[in-house]
């Protein structure tokens, strides 16, 4: 079982650089980042690296995750092919709210092209401390859950 610091993280080529800076600070953060790849600016295919993040994730190896590439768009449209996987890309530290406290997102995609490194970080913290907000919407992520069943 995860401990509640533990956190994946992963990356095709595009997001190789930022996702090593992340790890880097929430490490720095008190976080225990586990770095599941790619190890490298070579070319690779990001349903690899969401499927090998999303699969430890939905197994409760780690509570959350973080997704990286160019956008963003490839790796939230992989990871949540994954049951138990709810993944949210993100641009802004409002939409990171919103997708802990109403949907309860488990996994963070971000756009390494679309971001600069400190909106990233910024972006990630956000993720980090906001809480889910049940009532409501807890009803309507036991949906999605159902509906992946």
């Amino acid at each position: 079982m995860a401990t509640e610091r533990a956190i994946l993280v992963a990356a095709d080529h595009a997001g190789y650089t930022l996702k090593t800076e992340l790890v880097t600070h929430l490490a720095d953060l008190g976080w225990a980042p586990q770095d599941l790849g790619t190890d490298s600016p070579d070319s690779v295919d990001y349903p690899d690296y969401a499927a090998r993040l999303s699969d430890a994730v939905a197994a409760g190896r780690a509570p959350v995750g973080v997704l990286i590439c160019g956008a963003g768009i490839g790796m939230s449209i992989a990871a949540n092919r994954v049951p138990g996987v709810r993944a949210a890309n993100c641009l802004t530290e409002e939409m990171a709210a919103l997708a802990r406290e109403h949907n309860d997102a488990n996994v963070l995609c971000l756009g390494s092209r679309l971001l600069q490194p400190t909106q990233a970080k910024k972006i990630l913290w956000t993720f980090l401390e906001t809480p889910f907000g049940g009532g409501r919407h807890q009803r309507r992520v036991e949906k999605i859950e159902r509906v992946h069943a």
